[in-house]
């Protein structure tokens, strides 16, 4: 999928590059400043702990509280290939309309009397052999209907901070980022180091996720 907040086509016309370089390797700095940005904004997705599954029912764990219902459909992705794709919930813990007890599976660490606060778990069919409830390292992602990838496409100041993200990764690429090339040389930080989304939080700052404020 091509990215769509700041497209290759423009990247190109900022840069003033015309076809010296493949689409390929634009798209990709494109893609680059997407997938950044898309970490600070706001979706309703949520990250996924863990996972099991028993008696032909799938159980996934979620680092947020209740979120989804019974009977809503979610996506799940990078949860591995078992769990990954379109899942219609039939039960929540803590409970939803629709929930009755929380489920058992094997190896589940968790019960009635610990379950650990803020998190939740979601249950839906799943024609699989039993497998045991395992961690998902790194965090796999469930996300509802709407996650307004459209809307913030279309919004400015997040079409703005995906432009100047991608002219900084292109340039950081294409240069030394040493600065001892001269003896009369300005030190400068690492272009591509911990500012670089300093650079552009506020435009972003209206839309910022208050869970990627965190730390």
């Amino acid at each position: 999928m091509a990215a769509t907040y700041v497209t290759s086509a423009e990247l190109k016309a900022n840069l003033g590059i015309g076809t010296l370089y493949s689409d390929s390797i634009v798209e990709e700095v494109c893609q680059t400043a997407e997938d950044l940005i898309n970490q600070y904004l706001w979706f309703d997705s949520y990250p996924v702990v863990g996972a099991g599954v028993y008696s032909n029912n799938a159980i996934v764990v979620i680092s947020a509280p209740v979120t989804y219902v019974v009977g809503q459909t979610v996506s799940l992705t990078n949860c591995g290939a078992i769990y990954n794709g379109s899942r219609t919930i039939t039960g929540t813990y803590p409970y939803t309309s629709g929930s009755v007890t929380l489920p058992y599976f094997i190896n589940f660490p968790y019960n009635r009397l610990a379950f650990p606060k803020g998190y939740s778990l979601i249950q839906f069919a799943l024609t699989h052999a039993d497998e045991y409830y395992h961690q998902i390292v790194p965090y796999g992602k469930v996300s509802g209907v709407d996650t307004k990838d459209t809307a913030y496409a279309a919004t400015p100041a997040v079409r703005e901070a995906a432009m100047m993200l991608a002219v900084d990764v292109w340039q950081a690429r294409q240069q030394s980022s040493a600065g001892g090339i001269s003896p009369d040389f300005t030190p400068s930080p690492y272009r591509m180091g911990n500012t670089l989304m300093a650079r552009v939080r506020g435009l972003l700052a209206p839309y910022i996720s208050p869970r990627s404020m965190v730390g």
